[in-house]
């Protein structure tokens, strides 16, 4: 029998797979239905502070709405890698111009001089992966940063993802962060918070 490790690399496979099908006229519009839904959530709405993401090629087109965010007078974040052990920390951006050149792992990140925004005061983190399932679980690329980066995060956490990067339930670790929701071209999942170890 397969390990968990072993079969997060298969569905990583795949899915990736699945994704490189997409078509760059595809992944503009379903791109854009994937926002328009978020803009409706009340929960992105009433968010002040944000946690956003420089997308990759492979990722849902969410750059607009950094922008958007600003008009709204939301604090908008980005991760910047931490190279000294730390992982993955949230840095405020004032403007698009205060993002680097694709920095570590190929990503733009706020550069050196945005200041640090503690995880704990983030309302609302837009959370990219490989695969997501219905019931709130997320795989990354592997490396476990966005995972660390989450369990620091109070806020509602939710995922992105195009409608072949949903699966129907993926192997968890006990390091595997649950997200709140999920959004993708033509659905928002809510999820309820896990029961408690007594059961209630």
């Amino acid at each position: 029998m397969s390990t968990v490790t072993e079969q997060k690399a298969a569905l990583r496979r795949q899915v990736q797979t699945a994704v490189r099908r997409i078509t760059a006229a595809e992944r503009a519009q379903s791109s854009e239905w994937l926002l328009a839904r978020l803009r409706r959530q009340p929960q992105w709405r009433a968010a002040r502070s944000v946690l956003l993401f420089a997308p990759l090629a492979d990722e849902p087109d969410i750059g607009p709405l950094i922008s958007e965010a600003f008009a709204d007078g939301k604090l908008v974040a980005l991760p910047r890698f931490e190279s000294a052990g730390v992982g993955y920390r949230a840095a405020l951006i004032g403007s698009l111009g205060e993002l680097s050149a694709p920095a570590a792992f190929g990503v733009r990140e706020p550069t050196a001089g945005c200041p640090e925004l503690p995880l704990s005061q983030l309302d609302f983190a837009l959370v990219p992966g490989v695969a997501f399932d219905a019931f709130g679980s997320r795989l990354g690329r592997g490396k476990g940063f966005y995972d660390r980066l989450l369990t620091v995060v109070t806020g509602v956490k939710c995922g992105v993802a195009f409608d072949s990067q949903v699966v129907a339930t993926l192997p968890r670790e006990p390091h595997d962060v649950t997200l709140n929701c999920l959004v993708t071209p033509t659905r928002w999942l809510d999820f309820p918070p896990a029961p408690r170890p007594d059961g209630r």
